[in-house]
């Protein structure tokens, strides 16, 4: 596949995401897909992707992903994304506080035989939680 059409697999990828769209998921993720950095308590394949995805949209009910930028070489697609919404459902252990919170995240994909392959991502967690209430802002604490 071309780095453009990898590019357009993020965005639907994306999109799904955001509908919670798990039979798109299945269509994106190759069968032997790889999380290379799970969240806590979610398996490292395919149904742990969509495990993530459904815990995002509990916990933050109105959850939605915004794809800020998208940089591309070779079989890997680099996404910035901006994810949000309302603290409705537990998250991580921490109840419900009803607060608008957004979180900036790095994702990493690697293509294979036009399948999302494997995923690495990085997130702000710690400005999540600052916003949440969870953790003081610098110099407050």
């Amino acid at each position: 596949m071309t780095v453009e059409e990898n590019k357009a697999l993020d965005r639907r990828m994306a999109e799904a995401y955001n509908k919670e769209n798990l039979a798109v998921i299945d269509e994106l993720l190759a069968t032997n897909f790889v999380i290379h950095n799970p969240p806590p308590g979610v398996t490292p394949d395919r149904e742990g992707f969509k495990q993530s995805c459904s815990m995002h949209h509990t916990a933050l009910g109105d959850f939605h992903v915004k794809v800020e930028n998208i940089v591309a070489e070779g079989d890997k697609v680099a996404l910035h994304l901006t994810w949000g919404g309302t603290h409705k459902g537990e998250f991580a252990g921490i109840a419900p506080t009803g607060k608008q919170a957004t979180m900036t995240v790095i994702n990493i994909y690697r293509f294979e035989g036009g399948k999302i392959a494997e995923q690495w991502a990085v997130a702000d967690m710690l400005g999540l939680m600052q916003q949440l209430g969870v953790v003081p802002p610098p110099g407050q604490g």
